[in-house]
């Protein structure tokens, strides 16, 4: 037998017994193959966007990381930055005792690390990304922490606080150099928030979070641009939230999945950092982001003035942002009636967008959960108009099933 032959046989053989060594792979292999169907939808889905290189979203945000000194930052902006920093350390301490908290404190405990970062309030040190959670639940839990809104979405900029102090701290940076990250991660959340329709893709605010976060993060933990990319791909391809929890009966991870957002960026930024590579083309890839989740493109506004963080509103009452200007006008007319009981009834007008976060079913006039009474409407309006103020102990028991206090909330309109 000449030479080419018998080294065809040889690999027909290496191939024949790899086969048999690994048949319960090539059977998973074969059945995804024989799904004609879903492949033949994928292969005439139309693509957005373009691959050319140019343009990329990672690209543009990482480049703007890098360039942005605290000198450029204005100093409306500055003292806003200050401003923001201390609100959120606020809401941490004040949601440290919270159950939730605890438990994210607990873990958090038992878990030691050469290079580590500090549990807000604990003084335990931990590793940086269960400092990152357990700083973010204490962050999010009374519901307090500023808001930023527009008609297509928005959410919470200050959660990615909790993914800058851990890193701030590791890597030994100064306030200036936390200012001008604050101002950076509101930046692209903002910005994103602008442009991305969060609300009719079912998607929750950490899915802009992290993106967020990671970018802030990468600034204080030192990142080169192109670091930096591949830190955004490995947190956009891995955090895609989808907004379930923040529908009807609302559970602790309503305010928590931001927490975990922020989790995930620093540990990307790690990962980044110690050379680990991320998706190419996280957002214009053939299965990016924008094929696959929005199914269109969208532009990223300019970078800079004016900055996001001057759009932001700190929040007087520990709810919902949407609640926000309903409590304070419960507060102003419950003069006008001596006695709750002698209200027979309560209209309420507001946004569309309100309505469907925070009157939007039947669980928001009979909350069961901490959670889904600070974010209902007619709950807070009732509250308010009952005792005359609201705080996070109104959504515990014996309010929650207080049955004058319900049969007020039953009233609203």
């Amino acid at each position: 037998m000449d030479e080419p032959l018998r080294t065809e046989q040889h690999h027909r053989n290496s191939r024949r017994q790899f086969l048999q060594q690994w048949v319960p792979t090539a059977a998973s292999v074969i059945a995804a193959a024989a799904l004609p169907a879903i492949a033949q939808e994928n292969a005439e889905r139309p693509r957005v966007g373009n691959e050319s290189g140019r343009g990329s979203v990672a690209q543009a945000l990482a480049d703007y990381a890098v360039r942005l000194r605290y000198e450029d930052l204005p100093g409306d902006v500055v003292r806003t930055a200050k401003r923001t920093i201390l609100d959120t350390i606020g809401c941490a301490i004040g949601g440290y005792q919270a159950g939730p908290s605890q438990i994210a404190i607990k873990l958090a405990a038992g878990v030691s690390a050469v290079r580590g970062a500090t549990v807000l309030c604990s003084g335990i040190k931990t590793s940086p990304e269960l400092a990152v959670f357990a700083n973010g639940v204490m962050i999010r839990y009374l519901d307090f922490n500023d808001g930023y809104i527009t008609p297509m979405g928005g959410g919470h900029p200050s959660d990615t606080l909790a993914a800058l102090l851990p890193s701030a701290e590791i890597a030994g940076r100064s306030g200036r150099d936390l200012i001008t990250a604050t101002a950076l991660s509101y930046e692209v959340f903002c910005k994103v928030a602008d442009v991305l329709n969060t609300r009719a893709l079912g998607l929750d605010q950490s899915t802009v979070l992290g993106l967020a976060s990671v970018v802030g993060a990468s600034r204080l933990m030192g990142l080169t641009p192109e670091q930096m990319v591949h830190a955004i791909g490995i947190t956009v391809g891995g955090n895609t939230a989808i907004n379930q929890g923040r529908v009807g009966t609302l559970s602790n991870w309503k305010d928590f999945a931001s927490a975990e957002a922020s989790r995930k960026a620093l540990f990307s930024v790690q990962l980044a950092q110690a050379g680990m590579t991320g998706p190419n083309r996280v957002f214009e890839g053939p299965s990016g982001f924008f094929n696959v989740i929005s199914r269109k493109t969208f532009e990223m506004p300019t970078l800079g003035e004016p900055f996001g963080i001057m759009s932001a509103f700190t929040k007087r009452f520990p709810l919902g942002q949407y609640s926000q200007t309903v409590a304070e006008a419960a507060a102003q007319v419950r003069s006008f009636a001596a006695n709750a009981d002698d209200i027979h009834e309560i209209n309420i007008r507001v946004s569309r967008n309100a309505i469907k976060v925070m009157a939007d079913s039947p669980d928001k006039w009979r909350p069961q959960s901490h959670e889904t009474a600070d974010h209902s409407m007619p709950y807070a309006a009732a509250v308010v108009l009952m005792y005359g103020t609201i705080d996070d102990h109104y959504y515990e028991d014996p309010y929650l099933h207080d049955s004058r206090l319900l049969d007020l909330v039953s009233r609203v309109r």
